[in-house]
């Protein structure tokens, strides 16, 4: 029997103050969140295809979440995530086309064709990784975020999750740790209501999951994670935190997965009325309704952007199918470090 989650949505009515965000972030915005989306929904006719194979989960819905953390954060801040991490990259500035020759398991994609879809890897973006195995990203999280305060960098590691990773044991004891050190790490929870199938009211009788950083003293909030503004002023304030030696941050960002939990998910457990109702909210129409609002893009413009984004998407999908694949002895390579690892330190 589909059960119906309680948890509260948030309204995309809200409008963050115009005066501090600029025509340029929001036009940024738009474009990065609209590439993404077409990226993905061009993933799922590939995988349908049989273009290629392994798991897949898309990214469609939570697009404000990178976008926002992405405009709030600095060059050297370090990003990983979950295996849902398309979406992450492109908004660092990945080249879509590498990550669909990942995805092809081509010579010339992100992770050498070697990773496919969860384990994208831009190291010259600081993305570093999606994870495949559940909750694993937050404890090596704080591991990046104990070597930037270790070499006294300044930078910030960002570590996402889903609602459904917080189950995980190692999440307790990272925390723990982290708060003990102050640790310059923000723990992303993108809490889009669902593990895999399971509602976050049948895992826990606290729907809340910001309240899961109480016990450590660690700052907490809860953020609309379908408007960008909302999640850039958050990450802002918990980046600020974390450079001035004030430890970690837990952000409870809420929002939702229009696709299923992976290409393979039938959806049984949400109804249609469930979907549509936050697809009203979503954030590229959020962002798309201020720029019209605010006569920033012509009609024409706006057009011009669609065009721009369907044309990286083709000459991504073309750069793919033209790729190599990796040769028999990539099977030996990069599977130990070859050279000093440049955090560690002379004692």
């Amino acid at each position: 029997m589909a059960v119906k989650t309680k948890q509260k949505k948030s309204t995309s009515a809200k409008k963050s103050s115009k005066s501090k965000f600029s025509k340029d972030t929001y036009i940024k915005w738009y474009k990065d969140m609209l590439l993404i989306r077409k990226f993905e929904e061009k993933t799922g006719q590939l995988y349908i295809q049989q273009k290629f194979g392994g798991f897949c989960h898309l990214y469609i819905g939570q697009e404000a979440i990178v976008v926002g953390t992405a405009s709030a954060c600095e060059p050297g801040d370090k990003h990983m995530t979950a295996y849902r991490d398309h979406g992450h990259p492109i908004a660092l500035g990945t080249d879509p086309r590498v990550l669909m020759a990942e995805l092809f398991g081509r010579k010339t994609g992100c992770s050498k064709g070697k990773g496919g879809s969860m384990h994208f890897f831009d190291k010259e973006k600081n993305f570093m990784g999606g994870h495949g195995i559940v909750g694993a990203q937050i404890a090596m999280g704080a591991g990046v975020a104990f070597a930037e305060k270790y070499n006294e960098t300044n930078n910030v590691a960002f570590v996402s999750m889903g609602d459904g990773a917080v189950r995980q044991g190692a999440l307790h004891e990272t925390f723990n740790m982290a708060m003990m050190w102050k640790l310059p790490v923000v723990f992303i929870i993108e809490n889009n209501n669902y593990a895999m199938g399971t509602s976050v009211q049948r895992t826990t009788n606290v729907t809340d999951l910001s309240k899961i950083g109480l016990s450590y003293d660690m700052p907490s909030k809860v953020v609309n994670g379908m408007i960008p503004e909302d999640v850039h002023n958050a990450i802002e304030e918990a980046s600020k935190r974390a450079r001035n030696d004030g430890g970690p941050t837990l952000l409870d960002i809420r929002t939702y997965r229009y696709k299923g939990h992976s290409m393979s998910d039938p959806q049984k457990y949400r109804s249609k009325e469930e979907v549509s109702e936050w697809i009203d909210q979503d954030p590229i129409l959020h962002v798309l309704n201020i720029i019209k609002e605010n006569k920033w893009l012509s009609d024409k413009e706006i057009d011009d952007i669609a065009a721009w984004v369907k044309k990286e998407v083709d000459e991504s999908v073309k750069f793919a199918e033209e790729s190599p694949y990796p040769d028999a002895e990539e099977l030996y390579e990069d599977v130990y470090v070859q050279k000093d690892y440049p955090y560690i330190k002379e004692y």
